[in-house]
């Protein structure tokens, strides 16, 4: 116990000083190489940091119960996304220290090089069933326990967040009906669910009163009420946003009063997991029914995982070739435009009709089973031929091909092999192409916010004439208007 509390407290420390350096501007040139994408990312820290700041500030002034737990929703979502911008910073980091490695090595082969096509992962109809006692459930006796759930969902850098659902004895199943698409997936994987809880009905004590706030507001506008605000609205000593003018620490989450979410229950899901269908997958819960956010969970998680390699919607290779008529005169060749795709070649008979995505002249399948090789010279020709094989009831078929130069036959065979290479590390999802439902799109806010809450009432502080609702950054300032008007809306 005592060395897991020893590198817990080294963890909490490294990630600390790590934040402090990106917050400094120096993490970025002492440690990384100045590439546009160590840029992105620095600014995607950037911005989860303010939000993150934005989060603590709303939290403290929400007065509804409600808006407090989306506000906490918001605040941890925003901490988990730095902390998976930071690794993803760091893992950027050791991939350059072994590229370096890799370079001065002279054993690494060809092979050794190739990387597996990138794809699209998607998780939906997430449903997690609940197991509740005959006496709550059946004859609605004992206190009614409810609870604020959401899911977090990460996959590498891409972090997602569910919309938030209230959960009591009512419900036989907690239901997601979100659709959450990840675009930078590799075969390799790992994509965590959280089940993150928070009961709904305990008390909290807010750092300043809503109710307060708003009758400053209503009785003065000037300079002095401008200054009440702020200090009403600034966090405790215990907030990162509030350290001295230092950078603000990341571990552990800000200490700002008000509802806080808690690790119920996740999985890790892989490659493995991913299938055309509604499946079940087992779950790790954590806490237990002391806990005041415990709900009686199944141990399991039912959804819809599906993957779209890109090598299977997207063109991996395309140009003229010609191909030899099967059982015709050996001296036959027809001239198509091929694009190879998926699990086939199609071949048209103009580039423009490719371009118009009308029907091919024919197909050649290209999967896990074909064979493909380069032939020997054609004494007719100056390049080697391309010879496609496949198995169709039982007898073997053989299509060749050929290319205007042996440049050509190389680039061909150098994306046919990657082919290969991509349909191996994908596995079963390169035997059909799975469906991907597009999310839909989240409910907007109404332009006109509702009159008399706590963002009608605060937004004439955001005007010009005055100094600032709650940040003097004027960009941030913007994003605490826009977190309130989200949160502060018609429900």
């Amino acid at each position: 116990m005592f060395c897991r509390n020893q590198t817990a407290r080294a963890t909490v420390a490294r990630g600390s000083a790590l934040e402090m350096e990106i917050r400094r501007g120096k993490f970025r040139k002492s440690v990384f190489l100045d590439t546009s994408q160590d840029s992105d990312i620095q600014k995607k820290i950037d911005h989860e940091i303010r939000m993150r700041d934005g989060a603590c500030k709303l939290l403290a002034a929400c007065s509804q119960r409600d808006q407090a737990l989306e506000a906490a929703k918001s605040l941890q979502t925003c901490s988990t996304r730095i902390m998976a911008y930071m690794s993803e910073l760091q893992r950027m980091k050791e991939a350059q220290v072994m590229q370096k490695v890799t370079r001065r090595s002279s054993d690494a082969g060809p092979m050794d090089d190739r990387l597996p096509c990138k794809g699209k992962v998607a998780i939906s109809d997430l449903r997690i069933p609940l197991m509740w006692k005959d006496t709550e459930y059946f004859k609605n006796k004992g206190e009614l326990h409810r609870c604020a759930v959401f899911c977090l969902l990460q996959l590498g850098g891409e972090i997602f967040d569910t919309d938030m659902v209230i959960v009591d004895r009512t419900l036989t199943d907690i239901c997601f009906d979100n659709t959450i698409v990840f675009n930078e997936a590799s075969p390799g994987f790992e994509l965590r669910v959280e089940l993150y809880s928070c009961c709904s009905e305990d008390d909290y004590s807010a750092g300043s009163t809503p109710r307060k706030l708003a009758s400053k507001l209503s009785s003065s506008l000037g300079r002095s009420a401008g200054k009440k605000l702020r200090a009403a609205m600034e966090p405790g000593p215990c907030s990162p946003v509030s350290n001295g003018g230092a950078a603000p620490l990341l571990l552990p989450v800000p200490s700002v009063p008000g509802p806080k979410y808690h690790l119920l229950a996740h999985t890790t899901l892989s490659l493995s997991h991913v299938q055309d269908s509604f499946r079940t997958h087992d779950l790790t819960i954590s806490g237990n029914e002391e806990c005041s956010y415990w709900l009686p969970l199944y141990g399991s998680m039912c959804c819809r995982l599906a993957a779209q390699p890109h090598c299977m919607t997207q063109q991996m290779m395309s140009g003229c070739l010609k191909v030899k008529q099967l059982g015709g005169d050996p001296q036959s060749w027809t001239k198509v435009y091929s694009v190879l795709k998926g699990t086939s070649l199609s071949c048209y008979h103009r580039q423009e009709d490719a371009e118009a995505n009308v029907e091919p002249a024919f197909t050649i399948a290209i999967n896990k089973e074909t064979r493909i090789r380069a032939s020997e010279k054609d004494p007719h020709s100056k390049v080697q031929n391309i010879c496609i094989s496949n198995q169709y009831g039982g007898e073997e078929v053989t299509h060749t091909l050929t290319t205007d130069s042996r440049e050509d036959t190389h680039r061909w065979m150098e994306a046919f092999w990657q082919h290969f290479y991509d349909m191996s590390q994908w596995k079963q999802c390169c035997d059909d192409l799975m469906k991907i439902e597009l999310p839909s799109p989240r409910k907007p806010a109404p332009v006109t916010p509702k009159q008399g809450s706590l963002y009608h009432e605060m937004a004439p502080l955001a005007t010009p004439s005055c100094e600032g609702l709650l940040l003097q950054d004027n960009a941030v300032s913007a994003e605490i208007r826009a977190l309130l008007s989200s949160y502060y809306n018609d429900r």
